[in-house]
């Protein structure tokens, strides 16, 4: 089982483990969902998703600005 990483210069394929969530990843990463946004398969979603055999997951990084 795996799934597929896009953030910044990665892009890869990484194995899957069982019930492995959004938010599993980003602490994977040392990423926080503070400073990123996850899509799922091109879609919005949360830190609870558990992501599924072939997903497709991106990260975005939030830019704040004033």
């Amino acid at each position: 089982m795996n799934f597929k990483l896009k953030y910044k210069q990665i892009d890869e394929t990484r194995a899957l483990n069982e019930n492995y969530t959004i938010k599993d990843l980003l602490s994977e990463l040392g990423l926080s969902a503070q400073t990123v946004v996850a899509k799922q398969n091109g879609d919005l979603t949360i830190e609870d998703s558990v992501i599924e055999d072939g997903d497709e997951i991106q990260l975005v990084q939030i830019i704040y600005g004033g």
